[in-house]
């Protein structure tokens, strides 16, 4: 929930203050302007509206109408804000994250909805049982004898008090604890569906929250690499391209610091992952 909040803060940065970016750290600055540029842009609402409704599926009821909440009051600056066609990049950021969320969204629901769908089917089959036997054994009865028909009402005296006892959140349970490995199953099934090379959030989460506090220099070495694989479950290879991908695509080292490396050797310094500092 942090998240949203401290997302939509950043709406009015960059207007109400402009000095404030100049007095901004180096390495809080450009986290910043990122922010400030992606609330200011007129997909912003459909961004946030695709988050949440991928964070409501299968949350309890007053956790959905929290989300509801937070979208409502996620609401796009009034002035200052980008045009479609200002900045192309930023707009196919946000054109295909949004087409991202969404179909995640589906993916992530279809489970659920199965599973609902298939417990719903359970569920009025024991309500047919419980409710439906006397009425189907009165008509049955008609040419019994009477002995049988007296061990015929017993039986189904006997499952309609069993129901009787039964609570719906209990009857619930017990099928959710009978059916549990079909919904492992389907949990199983959707997680090979999942794009292959996409890394899992979780690992991503760990990976920038390292880069942010190393922002100056993002190089892990090869103990820090070994410590970011196993609290990942990434391999070396994935940790590798991944810093490499973000290096060249959000860090520029600083001038005085890629002056530095470059003197005296000619331009050939190796990082810790075996990228040249001339392809950076």
């Amino acid at each position: 929930m942090e998240d949203l909040y401290g997302f939509g803060s950043m709406d009015h940065l960059l207007i109400n203050d402009p000095g404030r970016v100049h007095r901004m750290d180096g390495e809080g600055y450009i986290s910043d302007l990122i922010k400030a540029q992606i609330a200011c842009h007129p997909k912003y609402q459909d961004l946030i509206s695709a988050y949440i409704e991928c964070r409501k599926v299968g949350a309890p009821p007053e956790m959905s109408s929290l989300l509801e909440e937070i979208g409502r009051g996620s609401y796009p600056p009034t002035v200052g804000c980008l045009e479609i066609g200002a900045d192309p990049e930023l707009d196919e950021f946000m054109e295909s994250y949004c087409e991202v969320l969404i179909r995640y969204k589906e993916e992530l629901s279809r489970p659920f909805d199965e599973a609902t769908t298939f417990l719903n089917k359970i569920e009025r089959q024991l309500s047919n049982l419980c409710g439906g036997t006397t009425n189907d054994l009165s008509e049955d009865g008609d040419g019994s004898s009477e002995e049988e028909s007296c061990g015929e009402a017993d039986l189904t005296q006997s499952g309609k008090d069993l129901c009787s006892k039964m609570t719906d959140q209990e009857l619930k349970e017990m099928l959710l604890q009978k059916y549990s490995g079909y919904l492992s199953n389907l949990r199983k099934d959707f997680l090979k569906k999942r794009k292959k090379g996409k890394l899992p959030k979780d690992a991503r989460l760990a990976l920038l929250e390292w880069w942010s506090s190393h922002h100056k220099w993002p190089y892990p070495t090869d103990e820090e690499k070994a410590q970011l694989a196993e609290a990942t479950g990434l391999d070396r290879k994935q940790i590798n391209n991944w810093f490499i991908n973000q290096r060249k695509r959000h860090w520029k080292p600083p001038e005085d610091v890629r002056a530095a490396l470059m003197e005296g050797v000619g331009g050939a310094v190796i990082a810790g992952d075996g990228t040249r500092m001339e392809d950076i």
